[in-house]
């Protein structure tokens, strides 16, 4: 498999495997939001936790697998009308994340390389675009460790060890 940041598309399966963990990472951190912080934000008129879920799930579906196949964004926000309740929320984001890997799974190693249109209106590889979506999941993924973390939720590692855990078992300089 080719580095994703190495300038060279990965191929589809390379990418769909790596998203998975990816998404996979976020699902299991969005199952810890307790249900009734599912809406809570700390700053009124802002994303709270909720919206982000929402958003992650609208973002991938209704912009990035749209566009990934030449076709124009269709995201129309992350609003509580979108869902609403842990529950419909976590529905919301699985049903949406396999419509979009539907999509991605008829991709081809070629259509990687070609390119298309992101909202802004500025011609990208495709492969580039989708490495994009990943960033943009990361990006929200660690605001919501940090909302859980302001609300004293406990959280795991997102590899396998804690920093001092890192630290532990470095070695000294």
């Amino acid at each position: 498999m080719t580095n994703l940041n190495s300038g060279v598309a990965p191929g589809v399966k390379a990418f769909l495997d790596y998203w998975e963990n990816v998404r996979g990472r976020t699902r299991r951190l969005v199952l810890l939001i307790p249900e009734d912080r599912i809406e809570w934000g700390p700053v009124a008129g802002k994303f709270g936790l909720g919206d982000l879920v929402r958003h992650l799930a609208a973002i991938e579906r209704d912009m990035y697998a749209e566009t990934v196949r030449g076709r124009p964004s269709r995201y129309q926000g992350c609003g509580r009308d979108r869902a609403e309740g842990l529950a419909e929320v976590v529905a919301f984001f699985d049903r949406l994340h396999a419509e979009s890997m539907a999509l991605f799974r008829e991709l081809t190693d070629e259509a990687l390389e070609r390119k298309c249109m992101t909202p802004a209106g500025n011609p990208m590889a495709t492969w580039k675009w989708l490495r994009a979506m990943i960033e943009h999941e990361a990006h929200h993924r660690g605001q919501i460790y940090l909302m859980l973390g302001m609300l004293g939720v406990p959280t795991p590692p997102l590899y396998g060890l804690t920093a001092e855990e890192v630290a532990a078992r470095s070695i000294g300089v």
